[in-house]
């Protein structure tokens, strides 16, 4: 008999600090009741410590509530009235102070009220499990481990899961599970040793990084410009993450590592350097002091010269040998040259890596299970494209580890502690696609078998795995249509950020005809983010440009035709958006029978940003919902929303804001874990074709606010024109906005169809791309990236 899964119906968050606060944010937006404890204050409401975190998490950037109204369904409590409602929970995170006194005085408080099969969970980065589970009574140990989120934990994919000594298997898988669903975590299980794996290597990535910049004499920005983008790494690279950390905290957990490993060969180097600590003693913590390795003055950003003892504008780039090995290809060629090279740019480049490599090496049997829950714990906490075992195989598993012994022999190396006899046994890496390399076993451990991943069509991939591609049914240079089941269709884009061409349309037709003719659904997915970026500005340019007006116009029909065909289509389409989707790409999933979209999912149509208003149906579609949705005949009370999101190119935070603006619908599906996307709107599009699935009908009875709509929102317009908020330009733009959405001039209350509003879209759009102003817009979006106001 299988185990039966794990519900969790109410949660608890001990400690209203800044990531117990997030945390309790987070199961909020997974719909978890959550209760958020902390000390009673001292003056006033007894929850007034809490009431003021759950009010700060409406203030925090970015936000941890996937929507600000959810900040209303956490429910404060204190631990002087409330811990009688933990009996109520079936799942209690602690997340107070790294202090392991006062996490065991709490966790004493707390035990006779916590219900027996409740899961109890602490969220410390780095003390050990076991210790903290002494206090707790015999039957509690086996309800007892460790999650461990990283900040913030709404946006940060990976969670560590510790089990203590006697945590039940069924405990475990069924954390494992809720975590990776209903919070969309990437889940690594990690062992009982200190800052477990993430922390633990993340950490000496950081100190190896500090230890070579001292040891080179470069600056605190060379290093950033270094170890950011450059290498594969996030923007804020080394000394940018430690501001945003906390100089503080970073300095804490480095002491953790002094502290509690004494015997690692490395420990010499577990000390915050001189130029740390003096910043942490004149309280410049970093990002929420407003200073630390780096200063904002006005518009400058400064940063620390330690000799100088003070700041000074930022200088540091990547000399030109470096940039230019850097952007060789072939990872063996560019190692090589790295650590050949004179340069000490470079010399700082090899000597991290080496020192990383040399590490996670001699500590893998150590702290983890196998090599691929190291990559993923650094790629998912800290950002990493690959991970160290993955860059070291990239590069070359047998050279590499002869250059490290050869520096090891040479005492270049941080440590003298010898490679392991696993690394130089003759292989070419730890990672296959059979699995990956587990020291317990001296061989491949393959991917977890917890259910919960059968979920996952396409997990995250580690070097040397080679995903299922399905069978194709057919492809084009724009478009490929296949299948991993045989009766839905998956339609998948291979244009530059997924944009829309004449291509890609033509693909959507000839997609949606075979899916009518041969199966039950089909479903819009991309392999990677964004969903779409919208219509191809350029293709659609260029014929503008040469004066071809009626081309360009039909070309506009073909794209609101298309996502007709999408709408009235005679199988359900479902579409499976994640990161951005602009402009048509929001249009064609505005026109799906089903949206299934991923939790961080950034909707809009932005067509306003370019001096143009969006033309796929999307303004249509709008009109349409309000209509059906007015209470009393009211449509111009419904379309003020609509309105504002258009004119402003308001562009959701989540997918729970899209449907606050109307961009998905309330029955639209949210997902939290965007590799489990697939797998549900293949779900979601095989239960609709099993209900018997039929289009809807067209829409020819649609009554509209009319002209009178149309001037209520030309007056707001003008007085935003002359206190000089828009400029003539928008106002010209926003007001054919308001046509189209008021149905164009007609009376208040007429009744058209939906291809009325389509040919006003049309007309509008037409007209306005030829205008200098939206040209001018079009081409400055082109060229940079960014809107222009003009």
């Amino acid at each position: 008999m299988s185990t039966p899964p794990l519900r969790i119906r109410k949660a608890a968050v001990l400690g209203a600090g800044v990531m117990g606060a997030q945390i309790a944010a987070h199961l909020t937006n997974a719909d978890v009741e959550t209760l958020l404890f902390d000390l009673p204050a001292k003056d006033g409401d007894p929850n007034g410590i809490v009431l003021k975190a759950i009010q700060n998490l409406t203030k925090l950037s970015p936000a941890p509530l996937a929507d600000k109204s959810r900040a209303a369904s956490i429910i404060p409590a204190n631990y002087d009235q409330h811990l009688a409602l933990l009996g109520e929970c079936d799942l209690v995170i602690e997340a107070i102070a790294e202090r392991i006194d006062w996490k065991r005085d709490l966790y004493a408080k707390i035990a006779p009220h916590l219900k027996k099969d409740s899961i109890l969970a602490s969220n410390t980065s780095g003390l050990s499990i076991n210790a903290l589970a002494d206090v707790l009574p015999e039957h509690l140990h086996e309800h007892f481990c460790g999650v461990h989120f990283f900040n913030p934990p709404r946006y940060m994919h990976l969670a560590e899961l510790i089990p203590c000594a006697k945590t039940l298997p069924e405990v475990v898988s069924g954390l494992e599970a809720f975590l990776t669903t209903t919070l969309g975590k990437g889940v690594v299980i990690a062992k009982d040793t200190p800052n477990f794996i993430g922390n633990r290597i993340g950490v000496f990535s950081m100190l190896s990084a500090m230890y070579h910049t001292q040891a080179l004499g470069l600056g605190f920005d060379v290093v950033d410009a270094l170890t950011g983008p450059a290498i594969g790494r996030p923007k804020s690279a080394t000394y940018r993450t430690a501001d945003v950390v906390g100089l503080d905290t970073m300095g804490h957990v480095i002491k953790t590592m002094d502290d509690t490993l004494p015997d690692d060969p490395w420990h010499q180097f577990f000390k915050a350097p001189e130029w740390l600590s003096g910043l942490v003693a004149q309280g410049a913590l970093g990002q929420k002091t407003g200073a630390g390795f780096y200063r904002k003055v006005g518009k400058d950003i400064l940063v620390l010269d330690p000799a100088k003892r003070d700041y000074v504008k930022e200088t540091g780039t990547v000399s030109d040998e470096v940039a230019a090995i850097l952007k060789i290809k072939a990872a063996p060629e560019r190692l090589a040259k790295l650590r050949a090279s004179a340069d000490p740019q470079a010399q700082f480049l090899w000597a991290s890596l080496r020192d990383l490599f040399h590490y996670t090496a001699y500590h893998l049997a150590a702290i983890a299970d196998n090599a691929r829950d190291v990559d993923f714990a650094i790629r998912w906490g800290y950002g990493w494209k690959q991970g160290p075992f993955e860059l070291w195989q990239d590069a070359g598993w047998k050279q590499v580890a002869s250059w490290i012994n050869e520096d090891i022999a040479a005492g270049k190396a941080m440590s003298n502690a010898p490679l392991p006899d696993w690394v130089l046994d003759g292989r070419d890496g730890v990672h296959e696609a059979r699995g990956s390399f587990a020291p317990s076993i001296g061989g491949l451990r393959p991917r977890s078998e917890n259910p919960v991943y059968k979920r996952q069509y396409f997990p995250d991939r580690i070097l040397g795995e080679t995903p299922n591609l399905g069978s194709t049914i057919f492809e084009t240079d724009a478009v490929r249509f296949w299948h991993l089941d045989a009766d839905i269709g998956i339609l998948s884009f291979k244009t530059k950020m997924n944009t829309i061409s004449p291509a890609v349309l033509d693909g959507i037709q000839q997609a949606v005809t075979h899916a009518e003719q041969n199966l039950a659904g089909m479903v819009i997915w991309q392999f990677g983010e964004p969903f779409s970026a919208g219509a191809d500005l350029g293709a659609a340019s260029a014929s503008l440009a040469a004066g071809k007006i009626d081309e360009f116009e039909q070309g506009v029909n073909l794209f609101q035709q298309t996502s007709m065909r999408i709408k009235h289509a005679l199988v359900p389409v479902v579409s499976a958006v994640r990161g951005m989707a602009f402009g048509g790409g929001c249009e064609f999933q505005m026109h799906s029978a089903k949206t299934v979209a991923a939790l961080e999912s950034y909707i809009g149509l932005v067509e306003a940003g370019v001096g143009l208003l969006p033309a796929g149906g999307g303004l249509k579609e709008l009109a349409l919902r309000a209509a059906q949705s007015a209470i009393g005949g009211d449509v111009f009370g419904v379309l003020k929303n609509s309105f504002e999101t258009i004119a402003m190119a308001k562009v959701s935070a989540s997918a729970f804001e899209a449907k606050e603006l109307g961009l998905l619908r309330a029955t639209d599906t949210v997902v939290f874990n965007a590799y489990e996307l697939l797998y549900v709107a293949i779900t979601e599009a095989r239960a609709l074709a099993e209900r018997g699935y039929r289009p809807p009908l067209p829409a020819r009875a649609i009554a509209v606010a009319g002209d009178t709509g149309t001037a209520s929102f030309k007056a707001s317009l003008v007085n935003m024109l002359e206190g000089r908020f828009i400029s003539p330009h928008d106002f010209e733009v926003s007001s054919r906005i308001a046509d189209t959405l008021c149905g164009g001039v007609v009376e208040r209350g007429s009744l058209v169809d939906e291809q009325w509003l389509l040919d006003l879209e049309r007309k509008h759009f037409v007209a306005l791309a030829q205008m200098p102003k939206t040209q001018e817009r079009v081409m400055f979006t082109l060229k940079t990236g960014k809107p222009l106001r003009n």
